[in-house]
């Protein structure tokens, strides 16, 4: 289970002061007072940003492993939280003037095909877009009334709105989808093949035995 590791170190300045050897988690989030034999698991590292290392605990009675994740960090993710942000930032600029997602994502990746360079995008713009709805409603009043990442950073005052909300709503993180939340990701809605259903005319002809 992931935590919040609540720092404004980058990552860059994260690896370099190995701010996970700083990390604390004092008790059990399942048993406060003790008992279940609660300690510390060593950590374990992420592809990206290159050597960054994530301080993990054991919960033997839960069987349980929790981690703590800084908050410059995506959540089941590669990469921080201003790369997720630049990307949208981005796309919302190139579809303002007229660009449609896909000529968005081949320039933004055009070092792989385009279908995979969409859905690179599409992710992450989705992710947001999901994230900024729920934390508008969740907090009337507080992030404005228009759940797009250029509205919220003028109401925030800042480019670095993704990193801002991981505090301001840090009560919701456990509910809200990755790569910005600790929650489940959103369940896929799998269509359902309909049957082929048998041309209009007569039945065929039945086969003699």
């Amino acid at each position: 289970m992931q935590l919040r590791h609540a720092t404004a170190l980058t990552s860059e300045d994260y690896v370099r002061q190995k701010g996970w050897e700083q990390a604390s988690l004092i008790r059990c989030p399942l048993h406060p007072r003790w008992g279940c034999g609660f300690e510390r698991h060593g950590t374990y590292t992420r592809v990206e940003p290159a050597g960054m290392h994530i301080a993990r605990w054991y919960c033997p009675t839960g069987h349980i492993t929790f981690s703590l994740l800084p908050d410059c960090l995506t959540s089941r993710l590669g990469g921080t939280l201003d790369a997720v942000e630049e990307v949208v930032s981005s796309v919302e600029a190139k579809i303002a003037a007229g660009s449609s997602i896909e000529k968005a994502a081949g320039e933004i990746r055009p070092d792989i095909d385009l279908p995979g360079a969409v859905r690179w995008v599409r992710l992450r713009l989705g992710s947001v877009r999901l994230l900024l709805l729920a934390l508008v409603t969740l907090m009337p009043g507080q992030l404005g009334s228009e759940p797009r990442l250029g509205a919220v950073r003028k109401v925030l005052g800042t480019e670095q709105a993704l990193l801002r909300l991981r505090e301001i709503g840090a009560a919701h993180l456990g509910t809200l989808a990755p790569p910005f939340g600790f929650g489940p990701r959103p369940k896929r809605r799998w269509r359902k093949r309909r049957r082929s259903q048998q041309g209009a005319g007569p039945d065929p002809p039945r086969t003699s035995r």
